[in-house]
């Protein structure tokens, strides 16, 4: 199954109707996708997988839902995240600040309603 085929209705009557077939399919589709990045990401985007995986099992489903959230937030705008990479390159040597080619970072506020 490829994820542009998934259809949210079928896949919340299948995980209702037989959960080990729902799991079976969602792990498969998981891997499907992992398998199509590029070797170097694959082994990242497992461990990530893992993690959300742990995160699932040992938790309550809104627990782990606001924890994978977190998660999500925390790659995104944390010190390690998407916007401290692009903070951290806008800064280096021959990285322009201004004129053709150049661009604004917006920072997103954590926590913001």
């Amino acid at each position: 199954m490829c994820h542009t085929d998934l259809d949210f209705d079928h896949l919340l009557k299948l995980a209702e109707r037989d959960p080990v077939k729902f799991e079976a399919l969602r792990q498969k589709t998981i891997d499907t996708y992992i398998a199509t990045l590029p070797s170097e990401r694959q082994l990242q985007m497992r461990r990530l997988q893992w993690r959300i995986d742990q995160e699932r099992r040992n938790r309550s489903p809104l627990s782990a839902c606001m924890r994978i959230s977190g998660l999500m937030w925390e790659n995104m705008v944390g010190p390690k995240g998407m916007l401290g990479y692009l903070h951290s390159i806008k800064s280096e040597p021959g990285v322009r600040q201004n004129g053709a080619g150049s661009c604004e970072i917006v920072d997103f506020p954590i926590g913001s309603s």
